[in-house]
């Protein structure tokens, strides 16, 4: 476990099935940044990926463990942001190719026992096709936490903002709609959505603790790596210490031109803040 932190540490990084780097993660590949990511730290991975089943565990296992990590999470951004597929979408074929992607994630999560998380990939709505597009995205939605559940995984769906998807843009509205599942799922807090939503991120943390599986870190005007002596960082470590947070910090930000350097000054800004904790 990272030094003076009571949970797991990860950052971002692109799958070997990403056309290319995730530009909120380690700019690397996969072997490189898990290599780098260990030297300065970090006990796991986030692993973005976009065309992937439980089929691709092993090697993606023996990739990241020979490095001394684990993975901690799939995350499922790359399906919408490198291919255009979500849930919404007004073509049939793109929500079935949408889903299918989604449920190999799903698939592989299960295999490696770990979550599996929904951002933008859900969609946005056309004027006009409102109604039907949430229709959509719920159903398929609720066919991702069975499958997740199913394989052994659970889903966990990330509240974000407007910019970029049409609904669940608040913690509240996103566990309404998982409250009404019969699967179990969760919460993917991230800083940045949540400030672009006017949703005060200690006070969603302290609120949410329980129900939210990963907390996603940037700073927050920038959306870049945290800085030494952030005031927020205390305050959210102590919310989710408080809380009873059972889940796993992942670093989701921009790198400014160097992922080293971006993942060294969070874990060094993050195991700084740490410190406040008993």
């Amino acid at each position: 476990m990272t030094a003076g932190l009571p949970w797991p540490l990860a950052y971002t990084v692109s799958g070997d099935d990403c056309v290319s780097p995730m530009p909120l993660g380690h700019t690397a590949p996969l072997a490189e940044a898990v290599r780098d990511l260990a030297e300065l730290g970090y006990d796991g991975v986030e692993v973005q990926a976009r065309e992937v089943s439980a089929r691709d565990a092993d090697a993606l296992v023996r990739t990241v463990e020979a490095a001394g990590l684990k993975v901690l999470g799939i995350g499922t951004g790359p399906v919408a942001a490198q291919d255009r597929l979500t849930l919404a979408d007004p073509s049939p074929d793109v929500r079935r190719h949408a889903l299918s992607r989604l449920l190999g994630a799903a698939r592989l999560a299960g295999e490696l026992g770990v979550p599996v998380s929904l951002g933008q990939t859900r969609g946005t709505f056309l004027p006009g096709l409102e109604d039907m597009q949430q229709v959509w995205a719920e159903r398929a939605v609720e066919r991702l936490a069975e499958e997740a559940a199913t394989r052994g995984s659970r889903l966990l769906l990330e509240p974000q903002s407007r910019a970029n998807t049409s609904l669940w843009h608040t913690p509240a509205e996103a566990l309404a709609f998982t409250g009404s599942l019969d699967a179990p799922a969760g919460l993917v807090l991230d800083t940045h959505h949540l400030d672009a939503e006017g949703v005060d991120a200690v006070r969603a943390v302290t609120d949410h603790a329980r129900a939210t599986g990963c907390l996603q870190l940037a700073a927050a005007s920038t959306r870049g790596p945290l800085t030494v002596g952030d005031p927020r960082l205390p305050a959210l470590l102590t919310a989710l210490r408080t809380g009873g947070f059972t889940g796993w910090l992942t670093l989701e930000h921009t790198q400014d031109g160097d992922s080293t350097k971006a993942a060294a000054r969070s874990w060094t800004a993050l195991t700084d803040a740490a410190a406040i904790l008993p």
